[in-house]
């Protein structure tokens, strides 16, 4: 009966392992098969070598600095923007701008910049507004409201 415990390769089934660099007698002696000559038959080469040709590492373009994950991205509005495309006293909001066409994505929210002038009152509803654009906006009777994150 074969058990697990009991099994045992073929009689003259087991390869042993080669044992280069033995002496002239082991059959694998003097240059260790690694034939005659040459860069190969002498120290080793690093994986990495290519024949001499610029190596792929260095190839490759350096791509400098690295990408925050943390960064926020606005969608960006001016005043100027704000000035032409709303009337006295409407209320601006992200959903409207967007509705509106004035930002194609709302990205991580709305800021509000204070390039051009508003001589009229809107209220405002961003998720960040520069000092320049409130001051303009408040300046001209408006009001400005956060929109928390």
């Amino acid at each position: 009966m074969i058990e697990l415990h009991t099994l045992k390769p073929e009689p003259g089934s087991k390869k042993r392992r080669k044992r280069v660099g033995r002496g002239i007698g082991s059959g694998h002696g003097k240059t260790a098969t690694r034939g005659t000559k040459g860069q190969k038959a002498r120290d080793t080469i690093p994986p990495r070598f290519e024949g001499g040709q610029t190596p792929i590492h260095r190839r490759l373009p350096v791509r400098v600095g690295f990408r925050n994950v943390n960064r926020i991205e606005y969608a960006i509005v001016n005043v100027k923007t704000l000035a032409e495309r709303f009337q006295a006293n409407d209320t601006v909001t992200p959903e409207i701008l967007k509705e509106r066409r004035i930002i194609r994505k709302l990205k991580d929210g709305v800021k509000v910049l204070g390039v051009g002038e508003i001589n009229f009152p809107l209220t405002v509803h961003a998720h960040a507004v520069s000092a320049s654009a409130r001051a303009k906006i408040e300046a001209a009777g408006g009001t400005v409201h956060l929109i928390e994150q």
